[in-house]
C-alpha cells in the first residue's frame, strides 16, 4: 500500500513517514510544501511530492493519483491567523478530500482536533474556536464524501516520546498524548480495514495501540 502523507513535513507526518518506510507491506510518498524539505524524506527512501495545499484541487490530485491511501495531517499551526486556518484547515482538507475522490483513491484518514462537536465550538476560547470550527466542517464533508474514512481526534499533543500505548474510544476523558503515538495510531488505522467508517479519541494510556485499534467495534 502506497500512502500520501499529506502534511508530512509536521511532527506526527514525520514520525508517520519514518513508521510506513520501517513497514514491510507500506510505502509512504510526501507530500511537502518546500524543496529544502525533501533531504530528511528521501533519506528515508520516501516518495515526495512538492504541493502546497492553497494549490487547486487539480495539483493535489495529480500527487494522489498512484496512491492507495490518504493521510491528512496538515495543519495551520498555533501561530497564523484565521485566514490560514480557514485556508489550511478547512480548505486545504476539504480539497484533498475532493482530490483523492478525482484520483479515484478510497481510503482517507483524517487527523482533526480532540472535539469538533457543535457544543465544542461554542465552549471553545475565542482564540481556539476557528481550528475547531475548521476542523468541524472538515470531518462533516469528509464523513459525507463516500470515501473509506476513519476520523482520529487526538488529545492535547506532546512532543514526548511515545510509550506505544493509548486510551482509545468513541468518547474518552481529555489528556494529553505523544504525537509519535498518534502517528503509530494512523499507522494500525491503515493496515486494519475495521476502522473504515469509524472515529475516535486517543489520549495517552496502558493499552498497546495495536490491541486498542483492534477493540473497535
Amino acid at each position: 500500500m502506497k500512502v500520501l502523507v499529506v502534511g508530512a513535513n509536521g511532527q506526527i507526518g514525520k514520525h508517520l513517514v519514518q513508521f510506513i518506510q520501517d513497514h514491510d507491506d507500506l510505502q509512504a510518498k510526501a507530500m511537502i510544501r518546500k524543496q529544502e524539505q525533501a533531504s530528511y524524506f528521501e533519506d528515508l527512501g520516501a516518495e515526495v511530492a512538492l504541493v502546497d495545499l492553497e494549490d487547486d484541487i487539480e495539483t493535489i490530485r495529480k500527487a494522489a493519483d498512484d496512491v492507495d491511501a490518504v493521510v491528512f495531517t496538515a495543519g495551520s499551526g498555533p501561530h497564523t491567523g484565521k485566514d490560514k486556518t480557514m485556508m489550511i484547515d478547512l480548505d486545504g482538507a476539504v480539497k484533498t478530500i475532493e482530490a483523492t475522490k478525482a484520483a479515484g483513491v478510497k481510503r482517507f484518514v483524517m487527523i482533526s482536533s480532540f472535539d469538533t462537536t457543535r457544543e465544542a465550538i461554542q465552549e471553545a476560547p475565542e482564540s481556539f474556536s476557528p481550528y475547531v470550527a475548521a476542523k468541524h466542517y472538515a470531518d462533516v464533508w469528509l464523513r459525507d464524501s463516500g470515501l473509506d474514512y476513519t476520523i482520529i481526534h487526538p488529545g492535547r499533543l506532546t512532543n514526548d516520546e511515545g510509550t506505544g500505548k493509548v486510551s482509545l474510544a468513541e468518547q474518552t476523558k481529555p489528556d494529553q498524548v505523544a504525537r509519535e503515538d498518534i502517528a503509530r495510531v494512523i499507522l494500525e488505522s491503515l493496515v486494519h480495514d475495521s476502522t473504515i467508517g469509524q472515529e475516535f479519541q486517543v489520549v495517552q494510556g496502558d493499552k498497546e495501540i495495536n490491541q486498542a485499534i483492534q477493540s473497535l467495534k
